[in-house]
């Protein structure tokens, strides 16, 4: 192809080609309100960008894992409060049956009402939330326990496993957020088993045995501190969770600051430019326009 463009002409035509080309990203950068709208435009800041992005995204995740984990916790911490309420009432039925003037027929009584609170003290064990038994340890969809009241031992082994949950904050670290049933309700000591103090309690009401009454009541005192300590693990994972919640949204608000200064348009500098770039198009057209054109018949005449 053979160009006839002599060489002022195609300086000219270059140099307009330069300045669509500004006017053309400058109405890009307008209209999308991003400085980066391709590789191109800013090749050495594009690492940066996708990093931050990816931090971005990986706080996003740990910040709704984190809301998922409190819902779980609160839940605890509000099934614990019950738990110790109940452990609570039983050392006042207990009482109520230790008392000497009480008959075979009213401690048995108060033996039903405790059978009662023993079986939502298993259904407190038994929780769940989404599908998840919260105090069953990594087994989650396994019921941690079943109880028989019509057995000697009414409460089953514990059907769960050893709990490994931990919860990932923005700044790395890990906290536990999980005990396992028989942690809290079934420990290995007899003193602190709340189900085994309840049932012995039960078991020497229903016999009328005035000296057993009393020293299972007397050891709920014990079993009701224990269960304390197991409810402020709650607490303090609580605490844990608010910090890793406020951290990650303080971060967020970082990275999206990091991310707007990489990407993010300056209005008021693109438009100054284009209106600049517009003005040169302008200039640039009308010098052209003025340029004499001179054609073979004004050689000849």
């Amino acid at each position: 192809m053979i160009n006839t463009l002599d060489p002022a002409s195609q300086a000219f035509l270059a140099g307009v080609d330069q300045i669509q080309q500004r006017l053309d990203e400058a109405q890009t950068e307008l209209t999308t309100g991003l400085k980066i709208n391709n590789v191109s435009d800013a090749p050495d800041q594009i690492a940066d960008l996708w990093q931050t992005r990816s931090d971005l995204d990986q706080v996003d995740q740990i910040s709704s894992n984190l809301n998922n984990v409190q819902t779980e916790v609160n839940t605890a911490e509000s099934v614990l409060e019950n738990a110790v309420t109940l452990v609570e009432n039983a050392q006042t039925l207990g009482a109520q049956g230790a008392n000497g003037t009480a008959s075979a027929d009213t401690r048995s009584s108060v033996a039903d009402q405790l059978g009662s609170i023993l079986q939502e003290l298993v259904a407190a064990a038994n929780t769940s939330v989404e599908g998840r038994y919260i105090f069953s340890g990594d087994d989650d969809q396994q019921q941690p326990y079943s109880i028989d009241l019509t057995q000697t031992d009414p409460v089953s082994a514990y059907q769960g496993s050893s709990s490994t949950r931990v919860a990932l904050a923005a700044n790395g670290t890990t906290f536990p957020i999980a005990l396992t049933a028989q942690q809290i309700f079934d420990s290995s000591d007899p003193t602190t088993n709340v189900f085994t103090s309840i049932n012995n309690l039960v078991t020497a009401l229903n016999n009328n045995d005035s000296t057993g009454i009393q020293t299972a009541q007397s050891g709920l005192s014990t079993v009701a501190s224990y269960l304390n300590q197991q409810l402020s693990f709650y607490g303090n994972a609580q605490d844990n969770l608010s910090a890793a919640t406020t951290d990650a949204t303080n971060r967020t608000t970082q990275l999206q600051s990091q991310i707007s200064g990489l990407e993010d348009t300056d209005m008021t500098a693109t438009i100054t430019d284009m209106t600049q770039t517009q003005t040169q198009m302008q200039a640039a057209l009308g010098a052209e326009a003025e340029i004499p054109k001179q054609t073979l018949f004004d050689y000849l005449a």
